[in-house]
């Protein structure tokens, strides 16, 4: 269903099949959408990489924040997380197949924001 705002026969305005959740699309964005999320989904696309290496390929987010964004990841099934029995102990991220369903929709986007004027990216 798509909602709709119609005017009832008094010329009020009212919403038609209005949203009384969230729709697909925000549902999506609330997985996706966080800063840096979908930079390191795309980071991982090819193979694991370990918290430190991931970090400096983000070079402009925070540990902290990378962490939370995997920690979000996480949780939400789009990312693997493995201790590696290394000295000292390593961490290292995968994307799940869950995660690799959205580098579609990832790529897509990057294509179109490559499109875009440069005043809007700056």
């Amino acid at each position: 269903m798509h909602a709709r705002v119609e005017e009832d026969g008094r010329g009020r305005r009212l919403a038609v099949d209005a949203c009384d959740r969230p729709c697909a699309i925000e549902r999506g964005m609330r997985i996706i959408g966080g800063k840096w999320t979908g930079s390191i989904l795309w980071h991982l696309k090819d193979e694991p990489v370990r918290f430190n290496d991931l970090s400096r390929m983000i070079a402009g987010a925070s540990k902290k924040m990378i962490t939370e964004r995997l920690r979000h990841l996480e949780t939400q099934g789009l990312v693997h997380r493995a201790v590696l029995d290394t000295s000292p102990v390593s961490v290292e991220y995968s994307i799940t197949d869950i995660g690799r369903s959205a580098l579609s929709v990832l790529d897509q986007l990057r294509r179109w924001s490559e499109g875009l004027p440069e005043e809007l990216t700056g």
